[in-house]
Order: structure tokens, then sequence, then C-alpha cells
């Protein structure tokens, strides 16, 4: 029997950072961590990034096991007993514990059957797809949104043929106003890349026989079995309060991808799965964990490189919304603030724009109409 005063179900970023908030307030309490993944905790934004740019791979590891942490790999809890406070993993080891997170992640939604496509998400991911496409080769990426913008703008950049399928209306579509998207899937096409717009792949679909390879990127599922196997609040993941808890529990918390969170600042609550994210609500809600018993009101942000193009956004960021742009030159450099119905500001896309994400927070919080000249403003 393993025994802790915290157990981290999950092995990502939120994970980690939930370590780091634990030791923060408590730098001797025992910490387990338990992970399906073989290899300990690392960033995953060089996966699609850096890493294809020429970054060493030993960059990216966080070295959690030196705080003090004891790392269980390649192994899955699946069960567990809140009134005992025990959990079972699939190899039927037991963990007691004081204290658990849920940082469970979530898991790529799939085309379906076909074993051949790599659904890109983790480091063994990532040096499959980098052997792959060691020799350049053609390539299949599914998908016009944050990962496989990225992935096709990597694979091009090494010498692959890749031809991206986007059942949307562009790139981007979900976040970009229409006319950005338009320029950014022109602009992919410039780059050698063909994008075929308003097609939707399926497993076995006859152009991944010719491909070197296939990849999909559309999105996740937050990773909710274990909850709802114990009766926890799921609805699009795991519910918490603003300290990461989940209703009735003192014991038991959720951070990251698989939680559904208040987002204090915008009124509303939210599910997030980017890095900004994972890092702070992991550190906080480790905080908590330990005592701190600090509501956690950030305003997440993230951001992409698309090529030569590059982005940075925070809030609600989402081409349903009605917006107020400016434009240094269009589709290169400017802002686009995205409004509710009185014209304030919910969310902000900075392109090419840099250093503002502080601002952009404090006028969203503000939360006061905004017009041209404010987004100018913003600008530089």
């Amino acid at each position: 029997m393993h025994s802790y005063r915290y157990l981290i179900v999950g092995g990502g970023m939120t994970a980690d950072a939930a370590c780091r908030g634990i030791r923060d307030h408590d730098a001797d309490g025992t910490i387990g961590l338990v992970s399906a993944e073989t290899h300990p905790p690392y960033d995953r934004p060089p996966l699609s990034k850096a890493l294809w740019q020429g970054k060493d791979e030993s960059s990216i590891w966080r070295g959690t096991e030196e705080i003090g942490v004891e790392l269980s790999l390649g192994r899955r809890i699946v069960s567990l007993d809140l009134d005992a406070r025990r959990a079972t993993d699939d190899g039927g080891a037991e963990y007691a514990y004081e204290r658990l997170l849920l940082a469970t992640g979530g898991r790529p939604r799939r085309l379906g059957d076909d074993d051949g496509v790599v659904y890109f998400r983790t480091y063994d991911d990532y040096k499959r797809l980098r052997e792959l496409s060691r020799e350049g080769g053609t390539f299949v990426v599914v998908g016009g949104g944050f990962i496989g913008s990225e992935i096709a703008a990597a694979l091009q950049s090494n010498g692959a043929s890749v031809t991206m399928v986007v059942s949307d209306d562009g790139i981007g579509a979900r976040l970009f106003p229409a006319a950005l998207s338009s320029f950014v899937t022109d602009y992919y096409r410039e780059r050698g890349v063909e994008v075929l717009t308003g097609e939707r792949a399926r497993a076995g679909d006859p152009r991944f026989a010719a491909a070197t390879g296939v990849v999909a990127g559309l999105g996740i599922e937050p990773s909710t079995e274990l909850a709802a196997a114990t009766g926890l609040p799921v609805d699009n993941g795991v519910v918490v309060d603003s300290l990461g808890r989940v209703e009735g529990r003192e014991d038991l918390f959720a951070a990251g991808d698989v939680a559904n969170f208040p987002l204090l600042p915008l009124g509303t609550v939210t599910r997030v799965e980017h890095e900004d994210h994972a890092r702070s609500h992991g550190k906080a809600v480790g905080a908590n964990m330990a005592g701190a018993a600090t509501p956690y009101d950030h305003l997440p942000f993230f951001y992409s490189d698309l090529f030569d193009l590059g982005y940075e956004a925070v809030g609600e960021v989402d081409s349903r919304l009605e917006t107020v742009e400016e434009w240094k030159e269009p589709g290169r450099e400017g802002v686009v603030a995205y409004v509710d119905e009185a014209l304030r500001p919910r969310g902000f896309l900075l392109w090419n724009v840099w250093g503002k994400v502080d601002a952009a927070r404090d006028l969203i919080r503000a939360a006061q109409p905004i017009d041209v000249a404010g987004v100018r403003e913003l600008a530089g």
C-alpha cells in the first residue's frame, strides 16, 4: 500500500504545476503522482512548436521528481473509494491519500478505428511523427484548429508535403473573424500547403492510403470516466468551485483540462485546454490542497506560431462573438476585441502584437465598452 498526504492522478503539466503549488505551502508533505504515460511530466507546446524548429528535446522535461514527488508511471487509476480515501490502479496497486487531485486531462477526438492515424498529443506522438517525416514524405492533416494548423506548418517547414482537410470554411474559423481565417487559409496555400475546406475526413478515407502519415488534430474530450464512475459531478468536465474543490468534498480537487471551473473575471463557468491555464490552475489548486484557500481568478491566455505569423490571445476568443478590430496591416499585424452586446470586451486576439496580454486582461476586467480607438491604443 502506497500512502501519501497528496495524491495526483495524471502526469501532465497540470499535475506538475499542482505539485509545485503544494510545495509552496507544504515543504515536507508526501506527494505521489500516478500517470498512464511512461514518461515523467513534460511541456507539451514544444511538441508542435519549438522542437520542430531545432530546440533540444531535453528542454521539455519538468523535473517533477526533483521536488520530492514519487512518480508511478505507466499506471492508470481505475477506481476510487472516497470514504476510505483509497485509489487503485490497473495493476492492482492501492494508494492511500489525505487529499486527491484529478488532473486526468483529455483524450483526442478520433475519426474512428483507424490505427494508422496519429492523434497528436503526447511526446510519443511527436517521436512517431518525427520518424515518419524524417525523409519528407506526404502527410494529410485533419483539422484546421490549434493543433492541426501548427502541425501542418511544422511538417511543411521541415520538408514534407502537406494536405489539410478542414471541415470549416477556413483555418482557425472557430477562433478568427471570417476575413482573418480566409487570409490565413490563403497564406498556408502560398506556403505550399494544400488546404481543402468544407470537407470532413473519416476513418478509411482514400486519401490516407497514399500518404506517408495521417495526423488528426480534432480537439479533446475531458477524461472524466473515473470521476463519473465514482459519482462525482460531471458536466463538460469535473465540476469544481473557485478553489478547485469538488462540491461537498474538502479532500477532492480537479484542475486543468478536465476541470469545469468558474472563470471569475468573465462571470461564467468553462473549461480551458491551453498551457497557461494548465500551469496557473494546477499551481493554484495545488496550493489550495495545501491550505492556501485562494480563489482562482486568473484569465488564461494562449499563443500559436503559424509559419511566420504568430499571435497571443486572452479571454473568450470565439468567432461567433461580435468584434472590434484595428489592423496596421490586414492579416499581418493588428488587434481583435471580441465583445458582448454592450461592446464590453470578452477576449482579445493580439495578432503579431506582443507584450500586451496584461493590458488586454485589464480591459476585460474593467468591463467597459471599447471602440476602435481603444483597440488602436492597445495595439500601440
